[in-house]
């Protein structure tokens, strides 16, 4: 098969299309022929050697975790799936003409959502998920921030927020709250107004898209006993200086 190779930490000019391998799935594995494989920040960041202390790679390596594409066969003891499916999901070394898909991962294409559109979805979906679910623990009743609320992993926490159960404030510029009106958030935060930003009371969960200032200053806005949970890394808390 043909896929996209990384031989050595760097640039996008480090990533080589060539002969690789096919994959043969065994017994409880599905083999997906990709038709569309997404491209996520932590692509780059493996990529260029960022995350190698905690993400080594044995290169020559094959990148990327979400696709879609069509099943392209069975092994034994898999249930509901066929060849010829149409499908999506999260795996490893998406970069490639075929995978072996992670069943717990997998998904059947909705009608209506194209494999472009597709292969956008599952790092995105996870991370939104996992931002409320996993580091903020959300809970029915709670009001928890989120910061960058028209992104896509924004978009989705807001999703999976509401659906707990918990008082939403999306925090969004001045000049988006108009269209973060679609999201169905209880409340719009202009995360760019100091106005705004003084007068918000403090709340239990502060789920973090942006960093920097924003989320620097958001942490002083969670309850004691509260959650701030981040995509982006801790937020720089100014050192005390005693007078």
């Amino acid at each position: 098969m043909k896929a996209v190779v990384l031989h050595e930490y760097g640039g996008p000019d480090k990533l080589k299309y060539e002969d690789w391998d096919d994959p043969h799935g065994g017994d409880g594995q599905i083999l997906i022929r990709v038709t569309a494989a997404g491209i996520n920040p932590i692509d780059w960041k493996i990529r260029s050697g960022a995350m190698k202390a905690f993400m080594p790679l044995e290169l020559p390596a094959i990148l990327g975790y979400d696709y879609s594409g069509v099943v392209y066969s069975v092994g034994k003891g898999v249930e509901g799936y066929a060849e010829g499916d149409k499908v999506f999901g999260r795996a490893g070394k998406t970069y490639a003409e075929f995978l072996l898909a992670d069943l717990t991962g997998l998904s059947k294409l909705p009608k209506g959502l194209d494999h472009i559109q597709a292969a956008a979805l599952p790092v995105v979906l996870n991370t939104g998920e996992q931002l409320i679910v996993q580091a903020g623990k959300v809970q029915a009743g709670q009001t928890v921030i989120i910061t960058g609320a028209l992104g896509s992993v924004g978009r989705t926490a807001v999703w999976v927020a509401k659906k707990l159960g918990a008082h939403v404030i999306a925090g969004v510029r001045s000049s988006q709250k108009k269209a973060a009106e679609e999201l169905g958030a209880d409340a719009l935060l202009a995360l760019d107004s100091r106005q705004e930003m003084d007068s918000l009371g403090l709340v239990e969960v502060v789920a973090d898209t942006i960093g920097g200032s924003v989320g620097d200053a958001l942490m002083a806005k969670v309850k004691p006993g509260g959650t701030f949970a981040s995509v982006v890394g801790p937020p720089q808390m100014p050192t005390f200086t005693p007078p």
